[in-house]
């Protein structure tokens, strides 16, 4: 049975104390797990929330990005150290809440585009320093860290599955995965079962359910069924998280290119994806019953 979550972006750019109630909204909502979207972890307050997300039985899930200071791809050793530091943190925020999910743009700096093709020496940089961090997650968690394969105006470094379980492969440390998010996959991929099964039910780990124009799931370019299928035919049991922006936030709109709302509010527009989602995964269950009859 699949299951549906949301990201903290919904309502909040950077998340604080002063979003706190997010968890129980979320819950309220009948959301499962709540993404809680990472941006500034020296600042995070993860007592609070794990103390809260006790309270209202809320599975969390936590994504973040690097950026030009944290970047593991950089020439300069130092702000790779920066980032693999970074990174260390997170592993312990996500420690203390319990989190099984380490997910989103945590191999190079996010926009931080070269100009030119991934390198072979941008890829042993990132390995080599993603690697020290899985084995620290290793050693203190049993948490994973899945990689989100972007699209090229965001990223020259990984673009489609493909890479990103070589990616895996190459950090080789057992706790390393794919985050799938379809709005990436609709102008990466050539095939949305094709990327599913490259990566298999070993490399992938997480998802995210974005419409083709980041708009309400259901309603644009992606082949819902055709997805929903093949990740059910691997036996993928993760979350499926709905992500989508408010035009008004500042950091991200520059990366993310969202110019328009898309619904009355980023709530309304996960609670109708929620609804159409479902209904294409009831359709499909009922389906697949008839079938094995």
């Amino acid at each position: 049975m699949l299951k549906f979550g949301v990201d903290t972006f919904i309502w909040s750019e950077v998340f604080s104390m002063d979003d706190l109630w997010i968890i129980k909204k979320a819950k309220e909502l009948g959301f499962s797990p709540l993404d809680i979207a990472v941006a500034h972890p020296e600042s995070f307050p993860t007592r609070e929330v794990k103390e809260l997300a006790a309270e209202v039985g809320m599975d969390i899930v936590t994504t973040t990005t690097l950026n030009e200071h944290t970047n593991l791809i950089s020439a300069d050793p130092e702000i790779r150290a920066a980032g693999v530091e970074s990174l260390k943190i997170l592993v312990d925020i996500n420690r203390e809440l319990n989190a099984k999910i380490l997910a989103g743009v945590c191999y190079a700096g996010w926009g931080c585009l070269s100009g030119k093709p991934r390198t072979e020496q941008e890829w042993d940089w990132s390995v080599t320093a993603m690697r020290e961090v899985a084995r620290y997650a290793r050693d203190n968690s049993d948490l994973i860290i899945a990689v989100e394969p972007v699209n090229r105006f965001e990223t020259h470094f990984l673009n489609i599955a493909a890479d990103a379980v070589q990616y895996c492969k190459d950090v080789g440390t057992g706790n390393m995965k794919v985050h799938l998010d379809c709005f990436h996959m609709i102008r990466e991929e050539t095939s949305f079962r094709g990327a599913v099964e490259c990566c298999g039910k070993e490399y992938l780990g997480y998802v995210h359910v974005c419409e083709s124009n980041r708009g309400i799931p259901g309603t644009g370019l992606v082949p819902w069924r055709e997805f929903f299928m093949a990740l059910l035919d691997i036996g993928y049991k993760g979350p499926l998280v709905i992500e989508s922006f408010d035009p008004g936030f500042e950091e991200l709109n520059r990366l993310c290119a969202i110019w328009r709302r898309f619904a009355e509010s980023g709530e309304a527009l996960a609670v109708e994806g929620k609804k159409n989602l479902e209904a294409i995964a009831a359709e499909l269950d009922a389906q697949r019953s008839t079938t094995h009859e």
